[in-house]
């Protein structure tokens, strides 16, 4: 029973690793879109991220809670040792939805693109990092007991954390390149066909340089269960490369997430039975009845969420989701079955005069509830984190209401352009 809790925690990292980390990809790819084509490739990055990016983060909590629920005293020594990368990882999925949601309603320059661009670089670095330090044994048993610097800044982790952006890379690159032919548009899948190329080269580049890090470093890859998943990856991923040399993007996607997959679920047979250094995943676990419960919550909400999420994937592959400004004029996206989506029938503009039309809020205002939602931010994380009186916390929990109440005006307060 104490091991059906890693087997959640695996599915649900594996999973993250690879749905958001394509979609962090994708935000690296407006990043460095550049030339006559960069303004193609940041609109099929932001089309490609539109309906899933936030359903995405459901994997993320849902391996946070049931490793603090079945690992309480692990769960605490990670996030206490590990608060730095984590910490930053959350304001870089704070500031990358922030400047998805706002673009184009607050600021519509490439500033609000290199935003996302960088936080999608940041996060998974920092997220791959800790991972590092977990698997190196960096994480001593005990509240902030390992190194609050050296633990995840150091050589290993950091490849590790490099890993993690070259293969969010790849896999929005072979995701992008699929989803631009589904619009006929050859020529940016060409584009996004070269990155994917690029991307896997570097990822098998920085994979193979990890196993040997890793290693000296005290774990080993390279034998039993471990290295038969590190096989696997890389069969997977050499089958990729050569499905996008040959454009065949939709069997690649599969190949390519096997590929990412297979590493996750590798470095877990490499670390066990060792949950911590000088804890194993029995001595981890909570009581039997906190197990029992735990398993039975997974079920029920498995009813909900994963038809959900299939529901919410398969509608957007099929293209029912998309908007009229989402592919090319004239055109309608084609499903993976080959058929043609009719296209969503354009919303005529609203008259001057119609009913619930609101008038343009003057610049100055939108610019003081985005002063108001960093502020609020600032102050929140700050007083929370670096303080410990009673009531530097409450001030630091208000500070955050603060930052989510601007937030949601902002999004509210319509500019006159």
């Amino acid at each position: 029973m104490a091991y059906v809790p890693v087997a959640f925690i695996l599915a649900g990292m594996a999973a993250y690793t690879v749905l958001a980390g394509a979609d962090f990809g994708a935000g690296l790819w407006t990043l460095l879109a550049f030339g006559p084509s960069g303004h193609r490739v940041r609109d099929q990055a932001r089309h490609a991220m539109g309906p899933v990016w936030e359903a995405n983060h459901v994997w993320l909590i849902f391996v946070l809670v049931v490793c603090w629920t079945a690992y309480p005293v692990a769960f605490g020594s990670i996030m206490s040792t590990l608060s730095a990368p984590l910490l930053i990882a959350a304001i870089g999925i704070i500031f990358r939805g922030a400047a998805y949601a706002l673009r184009g309603v607050v600021d519509a320059s490439r500033a609000a693109e290199n935003l996302l661009g960088l936080s999608s670089v940041l996060t998974p670095f920092a997220l791959g990092t800790a991972v590092g330090a977990i698997a190196l044994g960096r994480v001593p048993v005990g509240n902030a007991a390992g190194n609050l610097v050296t633990s995840w800044l150091s050589p290993a982790p950091v490849l590790i954390g490099a890993l993690a952006v070259a293969f969010s890379a790849y896999l929005a690159a072979v995701f992008l390149a699929a989803d631009s032919l589904r619009y006929a548009e050859a020529a940016l899948a060409e584009l996004f066909r070269r990155r994917a190329l690029a991307a896997g080269v570097v990822s098998g580049g920085l994979a193979l340089a990890g196993l040997l890090v890793m290693r000296g470093a005290g774990l080993n890859l390279t034998r039993g269960a471990a290295l038969g998943l590190v096989c696997v990856s890389g069969v997977a991923g050499l089958a990729t490369l050569a499905l996008c040399w040959r454009s065949r993007f939709g069997l690649a996607r599969l190949t390519a997430a096997l590929a990412v997959a297979a590493v996750v679920v590798g470095w877990a047979a490499a670390q066990a039975p060792r949950f911590l250094p000088g804890m194993t995943v029995t001595q981890a676990a909570a009581d039997h009845a906190t197990l029992v419960a735990l398993v039975v919550a997974v079920a029920c909400g498995s009813v909900v969420l994963i038809p959900s999420l299939a529901l919410l994937f398969t509608l957007f592959l099929r293209g029912r989701l998309d908007t009229p400004e989402q592919h090319a004029p004239g055109g309608a996206p084609v499903s993976p079955a080959g058929e043609t989506v009719p296209p969503v029938p354009p919303v005529p503009p609203a008259s001057p005069g119609a009913a619930g039309s609101r008038a343009a809020a003057p610049p100055g205002a939108a610019k003081r509830w985005a002063a108001a939602a960093v502020g609020g931010l600032v102050l929140g994380t700050g007083l929370l984190v670096f303080t410990d009186a009673p009531w530097t916390h409450v001030l630091g929990v208000a500070g955050l209401i603060l930052c989510a109440v601007a937030a949601f005006a902002l999004t509210a307060t319509p500019l006159d352009r």
